[in-house]
């Protein structure tokens, strides 16, 4: 059995985390834009990962439709 390059691995764990941060804060993913720092999600991923206030798109999005996402999402299933 090869060893797991480290670089390799922690590229993987990264990408995962990204995706579950877009996905949690209302991002769009996209896997090109992993370590891209000209891409707001990206840069919004790094303060969040780095202990900062991340903008959270979800809350964002629900002032400026005027409704309430918890209950439009318990109504969903």
């Amino acid at each position: 059995m090869s060893k797991i390059n480290n670089r390799f691995q922690q590229t993987w764990n990264d990408l995962a985390a990204y995706k579950a941060f877009c996905v949690s804060h209302g991002y769009k993913f996209n896997e090109e834009d992993l370590y891209n720092m000209k891409r707001y999600p990206m840069q919004q991923w790094n303060k969040w990962r780095n202990g900062k206030n991340a903008k959270d798109q979800w809350s964002y999005d629900a002032r400026r439709f005027r409704c309430n996402i918890g209950a439009a999402l318990l109504n969903k299933y």
